[in-house]
């Protein structure tokens, strides 16, 4: 059992590098998200209702998390983007099969804090576009139809509570990866700045 978590482990870190930071974090973000979704249908049945049929459609969204680093390994660009993307995606489908009261369009900020740390200064274009997207999308809370999901006031606010709880830890985890990324190439600038003669 150790040995294939081990295994595991090392497949996971196979298929999430990348020699630029930004698509390995995008790699890393994408393959997060994709291994928790599986879980939110019984947190929601532990948490919030028995009925967690809703929550299941949310897995149509999971093969494109999944394909995030095999996209970037074609097209960095792209594959950056496909996070952001599929995150947007999969929020507007919750939003129908939950509802807005569940609160789960917050997951909308944290797609578009990763859209504008994604890119480089000269892609800055497409990471605005992308955060102008998922904020747009925000236009849309009034004007989907009845959820297919059905709860009351405290279950909805119990599943605010975990969308709120969720979105910011994941928020979190992104500003810790960045500040990561931040830090090695602050070191990598002293270092060559150390080498070079005065």
């Amino acid at each position: 059992m150790i040995y294939l978590l081990k295994r595991l482990a090392v497949m996971v870190r196979a298929y999430t590098y990348h020699p630029d930071p930004r698509v390995a974090a995008a790699n890393m973000i994408s393959l997060l998200v994709a291994s928790n979704q599986p879980f939110y249908p019984l947190y929601l049945y532990w948490l919030v209702s028995t009925d967690v049929t809703a929550a299941l459609f949310t897995f149509l969204s999971t093969p494109l998390f999944l394909a995030v680093p095999a996209v970037a390994r074609w097209n960095s660009v792209v594959g950056r983007a496909l996070l952001p993307l599929a995150g947007i995606a999969n929020t507007v489908l919750s939003s129908w099969l939950l509802g807005t009261a569940s609160a789960v369009e917050i997951f909308l900020i944290p797609c578009g804090t990763i859209a504008l740390l994604l890119f480089r200064p000269q892609e800055r274009i497409l990471a605005l576009a992308l955060t102008a997207l998922a904020f747009g999308v925000f236009l849309l809370h009034d004007v989907y139809a009845l959820p297919i999901a059905q709860y009351n006031a405290a279950q909805y606010t119990a599943l605010a509570r975990l969308n709120v709880m969720s979105a910011g830890m994941l928020t979190a985890f992104v500003a810790i990866l960045f500040s990561g990324i931040l830090a090695e190439t602050e070191r990598s600038a002293n270092a060559t700045s150390q080498k070079k003669p005065d």
